[in-house]
């Protein structure tokens, strides 16, 4: 898969979700150079590569691509696997590695933040490498079950009745004295 890992000593990658419009360059493997050049805003991105010596630019909405999702990479030449945080496209060579690190320690926060900021579904790689998402939406609404009654699960239920929680309905009193035809009401204690 071609992807925003640059090349370097390391395969620790970050780009910052809150400093949009981000510029990065990105392995790419039918790419002339090895390299594409990725401008990622808030509702576009834009990939520009060399192939067979024709210059090519690929404008995206970002609706276009299905989500930000959690992908287990191969190992490297020394044997290290890594742990990527992928914007997800149809088209497997258009999607871009987010966040990229040998450790997992902060690829959920990573995950959840490219979500948001993008305004994208969260989505996770089943064992056949498919992508789902884990929470159930309707829209950008995600759903959650419903809560039970806090007072159910208190530990000094028992102690109270359950009577006190309903409210009685207030009742006017019918002889209420009523004004009317004055200038002002002035109310003295």
């Amino acid at each position: 898969m071609s992807g925003g890992m640059p090349d370097g000593s390391g395969r620790a990658m970050r780009l910052d979700p809150f400093a949009l419009p981000v510029r990065f360059s990105a392995r790419d493997a039918a790419a002339d150079s090895r390299l594409r050049d990725v401008v990622l805003t808030r509702d576009r991105v834009v990939v520009r590569r060399a192939v067979r010596g024709m210059r090519m630019a690929v404008n995206l909405p970002l609706s276009a691509y299905r989500g930000v999702a959690i992908r287990m990479l191969p190992p490297d030449a020394a044997g290290i696997a890594a742990t990527a945080v992928v914007l997800e496209h149809k088209d497997p060579g258009l999607a871009l590695e987010l966040y990229v690190a040998p450790d997992g320690h902060e690829v959920a926060a990573e995950w959840r933040t490219w979500g948001y900021v993008l305004g994208l579904p969260l989505l996770v790689t089943d064992g056949d490498g498919g992508l789902y998402e884990p929470f159930e939406r309707i829209g950008q609404v995600r759903v959650k079950p419903v809560c039970q009654r806090r007072r159910r699960r208190n530990a000094i239920k028992t102690r109270r009745p359950s009577i006190l929680l309903r409210r009685a309905p207030k009742r006017l009193a019918g002889n209420a004295a009523v004004y009317r035809g004055e200038r002002e009401i002035i109310a003295r204690s």
